[in-house]
């Protein structure tokens, strides 16, 4: 081959790379336009906008990290607006909640204090109002502590407990309650030792809590307390053969403030099971409920022995 054609080769080749180089920089100069039209869109607020590109472009990774970067903006804006929505009717009805009984109360109070009513319509009118306190106090109690749960601020001290003995003793303190609300009780409890690090005040409310809703709640006429371990976990099961709960509002019942239209939870102030469920979560336990209607419901909470 001759010097001519090796020039000729050479020329052939430097403008192949300089076409190929060129078209390259022009690609990338879309690209950057469309970055910066992208950018200039998410600034005004728009976050559904993307970038489109290819697999061999030089901007794709940063086109990929700005479509991650909106999607998950896009995702804290939703949460944020769910949240702003959830705390407007949290705050709606907590003012309901807080509301309705102090108005009662100071019209109980008020009848008293002109003696509207005397002697032992009187008395009666004296109990409703220290009822209703003791309701409104109930009420303070839990909403505070639902406010440190959710912002983290609870303390908690775990120890290692025999939770066999932990839960006898608190529900030999229910005995009394059981039986003066008319419910008969099965209580099964191994007597052998189970030793699970937990906090027994945390614990103690989760079980208060639950049969609490049973009695309040449930409109049946027996409890049942279930507790059984394996190699690797405690399983704790609180029964009753009451009305039962909606199969579409079982998922629904340890949201915050919920209280269904046709279940046994439209009483109260709706903070109890959210309670429960924060306290279990805090022991990386599970709680879930099955209920049938007019048959019965079960809350089964499982605690791993490992924390």
């Amino acid at each position: 081959m001759g010097l001519t054609e090796f020039f000729i080769i050479v020329c052939a080749v430097l403008l192949i790379v300089v076409f190929y180089l060129g078209s390259k920089l022009y690609r990338t100069k879309q690209q950057i336009s469309l970055i910066q039209e992208a950018v200039t869109d998410i600034k005004d607020g728009n976050l559904n906008r993307k970038i489109l590109t290819k697999e061999n472009d030089m901007t794709k990774q940063i086109c990929y990290d700005l479509n991650t970067i909106t999607t998950d903006m896009q995702a804290t804006l939703i949460n944020q607006r769910q949240s702003e929505k959830a705390y407007k009717r949290l705050m709606t009805s907590l003012s309901h909640d807080v509301k309705t009984p102090l108005t009662s109360l100071v019209g109980y109070l008020e009848a008293i204090e002109k003696n509207i009513v005397t002697g032992k319509e009187k008395d009666e009118y004296i109990q409703v109002a220290i009822s209703k306190a003791h309701s409104l106090k109930d009420f303070t109690e839990r909403l505070f502590e639902w406010v440190k749960l959710d912002a983290r601020e609870q303390l908690f001290h775990f120890e290692v407990y025999d939770i066999n003995e932990l839960s006898r003793s608190i529900v030999a303190d229910w005995i009394i309650v059981i039986e003066n609300n008319n419910f008969d009780y099965e209580i099964n409890i191994p007597e052998t030792q189970c030793l699970v690090r937990i906090d027994a005040n945390s614990y103690t409310r989760i079980l208060n809590n639950l049969f609490q809703n049973v009695i309040t709640h449930s409109k049946g006429t027996k409890l049942i307390f279930d507790l059984y371990e394996d190699e690797k976990q405690v399983t704790i099961k609180v029964s009753d053969n009451g009305i039962g709960i909606p199969s579409d509002e079982q998922s629904h019942i340890f949201e915050r403030m919920y209280r269904g239209d046709k279940s046994r939870m439209t009483t109260g102030a709706g903070l109890g099971l959210s309670i429960t469920k924060e306290l279990v979560a805090v022991h990386n336990g599970t709680i879930d409920v099955k209920s049938v209607l007019k048959n019965h419901t079960t809350f089964t909470i499982i605690f791993p022995k490992s924390l």
